[in-house]
């Protein structure tokens, strides 16, 4: 991992809780869940969606870190199949270990079978679709605004616009509006608005997959406000006795985020520095 100063040092995160977390997760890897989001976390933010790739020590440090603890889980709004592809997670020595929770949780790709597990898609995402144009138009036109097609889900991009800001506030409103009309729920991000089913997010996928394997200790790292959820479920499990650490791959633009952080990284290189150091550790 060269020589970044992560390499060889984990730094000491900067809440009781958190140091806490860490150093149940140090005495018993084998009973730990590392849960990691991707776009942000793993892979920089780009402003084509589709041009996504994790970041080119991800595969290493996770090929040596997963063998360790009990299970390496990505959680992530993407198609299962798709984050596996952008990871270059498919085939890898070391990261039978790993999971790929894809559409918050709804769709589960396993590293041992290579198979992706998905339920039939909710028919508001197709209804929403296809009024997702005329919804643009009125809205305003938006040059540079662009929908991603994500099967279980649709978003909005507004980070080539023009003025993103402003399009993402003009676009919430309305988009809110549809979602409701379809049985959906709209979650905000980075210059994204997306439109998908209710009842999973990344809390929910997350909890349910500590439970699932018996975790004894749990660290998830992201960068954006679909993460809030998932540091919500850290948050109780540690109050159920489970040690957690939460970490954000920081950003200005998701201050909500940070502010709840054990342990702040300065993105998705410095996570895999830490991803990478950890593995030494174990």
């Amino acid at each position: 991992m060269g020589s970044s100063s992560y390499a060889h040092l984990l730094p000491t995160p900067s809440t009781p809780a958190g140091r806490d977390g860490l150093a149940a997760l140090l005495a018993r890897p084998q009973k730990a869940v590392v849960g990691l989001d991707f776009d942000g976390t793993l892979a920089e933010i780009v402003p084509d969606p589709e041009q996504a790739r994790a970041h080119p020590g991800a595969v290493p440090a996770l090929a040596a870190l997963a063998p360790r603890v009990a299970s390496v889980a990505v959680v992530t709004g993407r198609p299962a199949a798709v984050a596996v592809r952008y990871g270059g997670f498919a085939g890898v020595s070391g990261l039978d270990h790993l999971v790929v929770l894809g559409h918050y949780g709804a769709e589960r790709w396993d590293a041992v079978t290579g198979t992706v597990k998905t339920p039939a898609p909710h028919p508001g995402v197709a209804a929403a679709r296809a009024e997702l144009p005329g919804v643009l138009d009125k809205a305003g036109s938006w040059q540079g605004t662009w929908i991603e097609e994500k099967g279980q889900a649709v978003a909005v991009h507004t980070r080539r616009a023009s003025d993103p800001q402003a399009a993402f506030e003009a676009l919430r409103n309305p988009l809110a509006e549809l979602a409701a009309r379809h049985g959906l729920i709209l979650e905000p991000g980075r210059m994204v608005l997306e439109l998908r089913p209710p009842g999973m997010d990344k809390g929910v996928a997350l909890a349910e997959y500590v439970r699932e394997v018996k975790a004894e200790a749990v660290l998830y790292a992201g960068d954006d406000l679909g993460d809030l959820p998932a540091f919500a479920a850290v948050e109780k499990l540690r109050s159920d006795g489970v040690p957690g650490l939460l970490v954000c791959s920081g950003s200005t633009e998701v201050p909500d985020l940070a502010d709840r952080a054990d342990l702040l990284l300065p993105g998705p290189a410095a996570v895999v520095e830490f991803l990478a150091s950890l593995a030494h550790h174990l």
